[in-house]
């Protein structure tokens, strides 16, 4: 459907309310969840691309070049200015400390919000609608397959071992398929502390994951475990 050149009242109504709409949805998801960018911050990311782009229908029939004008009305660029200032908005939702991640899924939600909000807009409503479906069932149902998916975890283990020169890898008895690397030393009284990076794999919520943490803090030798999971919720 192409956008029409002539907007009335309820048509923006219309739009700006399916755009809100979108927005809610999925706003409700990040909120639910605790996130920066949440339920209001989506709704007016999804606002905005609307306003925009309805600004640009309104201003369509005044676009273009004509034989006497010196100047050219480039409508386009109501979109994709909104689009670059997202960009900005979904960057300050990104966080990462050392090997963690997160606000990837937020910022990408903003993302859609916003082309969704610029397909209500311009009255491509049937586009908007199905991409609001999709990226719903992408927030909602496709993260139960995602915590599926086996990933690489980390966790930073410091192990106390008597003497200068302990053989602080044996004291960890870890199970097969989990590796410590080297990480660093240091030498404490007459103790011997050194740091290794656990790696191995499981998926989001595995009981391997919980088994081997909880025989790590049970190990008498083991000072401290910080778990590091990278995470683009």
């Amino acid at each position: 459907m192409e956008m029409p050149l002539h907007v009335d009242l309820a048509d923006m109504i219309v739009r700006l309310l399916l755009a809100a709409l979108a927005g809610a949805l999925l706003g409700f998801n990040r909120g639910q969840g605790g996130h920066a960018a949440g339920f209001r911050t989506t709704i007016l990311v999804s606002l905005a691309a609307a306003v925009a782009m309805i600004q640009a229908n309104l201003l369509l029939p005044v676009g273009g070049k004509s034989p006497d004008s010196f100047s050219v009305m480039d409508v386009a660029r109501f979109p994709l200015g909104i689009l670059t200032g997202v960009g900005f908005i979904g960057g300050g939702t990104i966080l990462k400390r050392g090997n963690l991640v997160t606000g990837v899924t937020t910022a990408a939600t903003l993302w859609i919000a916003t082309a969704i909000g610029l397909c209500f807009g311009g009255g491509q409503i049937v586009l908007g609608i199905v991409g609001t479906v999709l990226a719903a069932i992408t927030l909602w149902w496709l993260s139960a397959i995602d915590d599926l998916i086996p990933r690489w975890r980390k966790a930073l283990v410091t192990v106390a071992a008597p003497g200068r020169l302990g053989r602080s890898a044996e004291l960890l008895n870890l199970p097969t398929g989990c590796h410590a690397e080297f990480r660093s030393v240091e030498v404490v009284g007459d103790q011997t502390l050194t740091r290794f990076e656990l790696v191995w794999q499981a998926k989001e919520q595995s009981a391997k994951t919980e088994a081997l943490l909880e025989a790590l803090r049970g190990n008498d030798a083991v000072v401290s475990v910080q778990l590091q999971l990278e995470s683009n919720h």
